[in-house]
């Protein structure tokens, strides 16, 4: 029958009753210390490459977030990757809400390209005016409150006789609407918004009766036109509560 050895070994660093005699007696060497692993410490960073973070893709530009489609580091860290996806689409829909934004002065040189070249998504609300008629300016402060609310709206403003030679100063202010290269409105003076105490609200309503003239970016076809309306109602609600706020203070 073979014989068989067990060796027995307790927990590294231990020792028995009779070894430490032995060691104090010097006839054994001393205990090794038990191992302990060296403290971890990171290695040097690389300073030519910039450690990626969520605050480092948000200093990227929208062109940059583009080409990092194909970076290993970003495809080996799922949440940098979907938040560089957001980023950009966030980015890309700033931009598309935000091509316009103002009323912009044009020449009649210009209105071929500003107005009847315009792309067939998007509307073009022209103002005819001249300076100095009173009317001219209160339609045109509504028109630029319009413009800042509905960035996806193109407007643009020309002197009446630059678009349309000898036309009467009594027509004005006119608004034309257009849409792929055709007329799809017109209002002649203050009157479709209730003259000369007009609203940038009142205007909006004339402008879309119809069409989906106004659009803010974030809608498209009769659902921007329903979202105008919507809000013209929020803001007159406002205005009025505000009005009887107001009137209460006055009686208190």
């Amino acid at each position: 029958m073979a014989d068989y050895h067990f060796v027995y070994k307790d927990v590294e660093g231990a020792s028995t009753q009779w070894d430490d005699i032995q060691r104090r007696l010097g006839n054994l060497p001393p205990k090794p210390e038990p191992f302990k692993p060296p403290v971890f410490s990171p290695g040097p960073l690389d300073e030519g490459k910039p450690t990626k973070s969520a605050s480092w893709i948000d200093e990227r530009t929208e062109e940059e977030l583009e080409d990092l489609e194909d970076d290993r580091d970003l495809d080996d860290d799922r949440f940098l990757e979907e938040y560089r996806k957001k980023r950009l689409a966030e980015m890309r829909e700033a931009t598309r809400i935000s091509r316009f934004g103002s009323v912009l002065p044009i020449a009649g040189s210009d209105f071929v390209r500003e107005v009847s070249q315009a792309s067939p998504d998007v509307w073009v609300v022209v103002l005819l005016y001249k300076d100095g008629i009173a009317e001219c300016k209160v339609l045109l402060n509504c028109l630029e409150e319009l413009a800042a609310r509905y960035p996806a709206t193109k407007f643009v403003k020309i002197t009446s006789t630059d678009c349309i030679p000898n036309y009467p100063d009594r027509n004005l202010p006119t608004i034309l609407v257009y849409n792929s290269a055709a007329v799809k409105g017109t209002h002649v003076g203050l009157h479709p918004y209730g003259g000369r105490k007009c609203t940038a609200e009142a205007v909006a309503l004339a402008l879309c009766q119809s069409d989906p003239v106004l659009n803010d970016g974030r809608a498209q076809g009769d659902s921007s036109r329903q979202a105008v309306i919507d809000g013209v109602r929020r803001k007159f609600i406002e205005k009025v509560v505000k009005q009887r706020e107001d009137d209460d203070e006055e009686l208190q």
